[in-house]
């Protein structure tokens, strides 16, 4: 018998209880107890990952359904390969049980190999950090109430414990000490809990200012359906984001990004009050529009108060939305017709020029996978968008269907497809649209995945460098070979070669009716579409100003 194994059985044991359904593992020696105990759970779905940055991704991709998994590995650089997953779960809200094996006490600081300091290793974007010491069956009795505690901290972000193990690593587990009568759940929000902080302000007041807004981004935890019938009472148009999935709302408005760079509609339709849900939207031009106009922000749910351009009143929960049902903003006013007739003009100018390119662009790459999604099984794929240009070209000229997931807690590139792996692993088909250089950062996550069993279908576009980039003023300010040096970064890589290197599929397409024909077939696959920098961002100034053209037209 071992205590390791009993402790580590128990720990299993009482997450399975709570409902924890996933477990990844990124394979090492320290970790055996926990690992054995994992892969003897037949309730667990176990899968290995050689890569343990793709592993924590992988884990953070599981987790977008609001149940953690628990994510294991070895002592030493094993764990700093987490940190930046559990960067993006800390800032998005994304649960996840961060389980890292390490040495005994007697091992640390004495130049033992595979040790570094794992003690409150990821910070402050842990909601929870606990290092119980080695296991030792005196203990037993508070093992249950660990586990409890680590998945109930876990509810709205990461949780790290750090386990120590002394040799012999592997054992038979002893008989579990009693589990408790019921699982503990997570407390929900209180009313009092709407208010803002000092109780000072007036937010029903602020609220029944006319011309308002809602602004609809991921990670809100506000139901469509809520958002709808605020929308409905009180007459403000949704400006929503592929990440709200509220874009089928009636009357949402998806082309906003392009019709506030038309500064004489920008002004004219300057907002009083803006409600916002959940994260932001990827537009600058939206959040420069919202601090120019001076209107006060109230967020609703989402991941904590983001942007300090903006003066948030109040900070409520998601359930808070059904409270301001009863306001009745500009109801009965043309306010939100005139976003919708804006929003009918935007999207006719987007298809007409997209229509008249002659190559697959970027922004048509992102409308033709929103559309595709919708037109196959909309409630049955992910996509997974990386946040870079692709997350834009979606946001901006994905259309009224563009639905997806992205990383943006700490908006970066890293771990992209191992997130849509993640997502794959729940059994959806999953699409991963990706840049030539998210790919590459992240290209581990091919690993064995062809032996995985997914649907996933990676969709990558690839111009041979940072493409967001040339759309920044340095682009314009720096000699041509510098500019290419610092950020154009071509790379030069064969990914379709890459690929299949991995057994994996890969092959180019250049046309729409070709992209199309790919996005239905099963994965896991690779698609590159090559485009070109400079082409890119000629194509989006077409769009814009056709969108510019098209509202100084009077009707």
């Amino acid at each position: 018998m071992s205590d390791a194994a009993t402790f580590c059985a128990t720990l299993v044991d009482e997450w399975v209880r709570h409902g924890v359904r996933h477990a990844v593992v990124a394979p090492g020696s320290r970790s055996t107890p926990m690992a054995v105990a994992l892969a003897e759970r037949d309730e667990l779905e176990l899968h290995v990952v050689h890569d343990e940055r793709v592993a924590a991704f992988v884990a953070l991709g599981l987790g977008l359904d609001g149940v953690p998994a628990v994510l294991l590995c070895t002592s030493g650089t094993a764990a700093a390969n987490f940190h930046p997953a559990v960067v993006e779960a800390g800032l998005s809200d994304v649960p996840m049980l961060v389980v890292t094996a390490d040495r005994p006490p007697e091992l640390r600081d004495v130049g033992a190999p595979q040790t570094i300091d794992q003690l409150h290793l990821y910070g402050r974007s842990v909601r929870w950090f606990h290092d119980p010491g080695v296991p030792d069956a005196s203990a037993a009795g508070t093992w249950r109430s660990l586990a409890a505690r680590a998945h109930r901290a876990a509810h709205d972000g990461p949780v790290h414990l750090n386990l120590p193990f002394r040799e012999p690593l592997l054992g038979a587990p002893a008989a579990l000490p009693p589990a408790r009568d019921r699982p503990d759940v997570p407390a929900r929000p209180s009313p009092d809990d709407w208010r803002s902080d000092d109780g000072s302000i007036d937010a029903p007041g602020i609220l029944e200012r006319q011309r308002g807004i809602i602004v609809a981004g991921g990670r809100s935890g506000v139901a469509t359906d809520a958002v709808g019938r605020l929308a409905a009472s009180t007459g403000w148009p949704v400006l929503a984001d592929p990440m709200s999935r509220c874009r089928g709302l009636p009357g949402a408005v998806t082309a906003f990004d392009a019709l506030l760079r038309h500064r004489a509609f920008a002004d004219a339709h300057a907002p009083d009050v803006v409600v916002r849900l959940g994260r932001p939207p990827a537009s600058k031009v939206l959040a420069q529009w919202i601090a120019r106009s001076g209107a006060p922000v109230v967020q609703v749910g989402g991941p904590g108060v983001i942007d300090p351009d903006h003066d948030v009143v109040v900070s409520w929960p998601a359930e808070a939305v059904e409270a301001l049902g009863r306001l009745t903003g500009a109801s009965g006013t043309p306010w939100a017709a005139r976003w919708t007739h804006a929003e009918e003009r935007a999207q006719s100018a987007f298809a007409d020029v997209l229509a008249a390119e002659t190559s697959l662009t970027e922004p048509q790459v992102a409308r033709t996978v929103a559309e595709t999604v919708a037109a196959a099984a909309p409630e049955h794929v992910e996509v997974v968008v990386a946040s870079s240009m692709p997350v834009r070209d979606l946001e901006w000229y994905g259309g009224p269907t563009a639905r997806a997931h992205a990383n943006r807690g700490a908006n970066g590139i890293d771990g992209v497809v191992s997130t849509a792996l993640g997502r794959a692993l729940t059994g959806r088909p999953t699409i991963a649209l990706v840049g030539d250089v998210a790919l590459l950062h992240d290209s581990n996550a091919l690993v064995a995945l062809r032996s995985r069993r997914v649907d996933l279908r990676i969709v990558v576009v690839d111009n041979d460098g940072g493409g967001i980039f040339s759309f920044l003023p340095q682009a314009d300010a720096l000699p041509a070979a510098r500019f290419e040096t610092l950020f154009g970064t071509p790379h030069g890589s064969d990914l379709v070669a890459l690929a299949e290197a991995h057994g994996l599929p890969g092959h180019t397409v250049t046309t729409v009716d070709e992209l199309t024909d790919a996005l239905v077939r099963p994965g896991p696959w690779v698609v590159r579409v090559p485009t070109d920098r400079a082409e890119n961002v000629a194509v989006h100034a077409r769009l814009h100003a056709a969108v510019a053209a098209a509202l100084d037209t009077r009707p």
